[in-house]
C-alpha cells in the first residue's frame, strides 16, 4: 500500500479551465489583445501562468508579459472560485485515502497563493501533508524539485509514493522523480499524451486511484 499520494491540481483535482481562461482573457484585453475561446486553454495551461500568457500572446514582449502577469493575478485572486469545481468523485477519493491513513500532497505550477486559496476553499476538511505551488526559488514541473520538496517535508520511500496528474508534464515529473505515476483521463490533455509520456497507470475513475494506492506490492 502507498503511504503518500501526490496530486497535480489543475485538471486533476479541480476543473479550473474556465477561471484560468477568463483571467487570461482579462489580462489580454487589458493589454489590447484579442481573447481566446475557453476551449483553447486546455493546451495552454500546465507550465505556470507566465508560460500560459506567452502561449496566449506569442508576440508580446517580456515587459508586456510582466504587465499581463500582474493583471492576471489580480483578477484570478478575486475570481479563482467563480466557476472552478472539483471533478466528480474527487472529494470522496481524498476522504477515502485519508481514511486508510494514506497521506496526501498537492504540487502545482500555479503560483503558491492561488494554490493555497483553492485548496482551502474546495477541500477544507481534507488534511494535506503538503500543498506546494510555484515559488521563485524552485523550478517548475517537469523538473522534479517540487516532488523532492514534498519528500523533504514529509519523508517517505519513493516506492511508497504515487503521483497523479493529467498531463505529460506530470508524467515526466513522476518519471524524473522516480515515483510511480497515474494519468487521469478527465483532465485537460488527451490519453495519447499520457501514453506518450509513459504513465504507469491510466485511470478514468477516481476510485481506480484508491485501488492502485491500496494495492499490495
Amino acid at each position: 500500500m502507498k503511504k503518500l499520494v501526490i496530486f497535480d491540481l489543475d485538471g486533476t483535482l479541480l476543473n479550473t479551465i474556465a477561471d484560468l481562461g477568463n483571467a487570461c482573457n482579462h489580462a489580454l484585453e487589458k493589454s489590447g489583445f484579442a481573447p481566446h475561446p475557453l476551449s483553447a486553454y486546455n493546451y495552454m495551461v500546465g507550465n505556470g501562468v507566465r508560460k500560459l500568457l506567452e502561449r496566449a500572446q506569442p508576440d508580446a514582449g517580456a515587459d508586456t508579459i510582466d504587465v499581463m502577469l500582474r493583471d492576471f493575478r489580480e483578477y484570478y485572486d478575486m475570481h479563482c472560485t467563480d466557476l472552478t469545481k472539483p471533478y466528480p468523485g474527487i472529494p470522496e477519493l481524498l476522504a477515502k485515502l485519508r481514511g486508510q491513513g494514506i497521506d496526501l500532497a498537492v504540487t502545482s505550477n500555479k503560483y503558491q497563493r492561488a494554490v493555497e486559496k483553492v485548496i482551502g476553499h474546495y477541500f477544507p476538511d481534507i488534511e494535506f501533508a503538503a500543498v506546494m505551488g510555484e515559488v521563485p526559488e524552485r523550478p517548475k514541473k517537469p523538473d522534479p524539485s517540487i516532488v523532492f520538496a514534498v519528500l523533504g517535508e514529509h519523508p517517505c520511500p519513493k516506492r511508497d509514493v504515487l503521483y497523479v496528474g493529467d498531463s505529460g508534464v506530470d508524467m515526466e515529473t513522476a518519471r524524473r522523480a522516480c515515483v510511480e505515476s497515474a494519468g487521469v483521463t478527465w483532465g485537460f490533455r488527451p490519453v495519447s499524451e499520457l501514453r506518450s509520456a509513459f504513465a504507469d497507470h491510466i485511470v478514468s475513475d477516481p476510485m481506480e486511484i484508491f485501488d492502485i494506492a491500496c494495492r499490495n506490492r
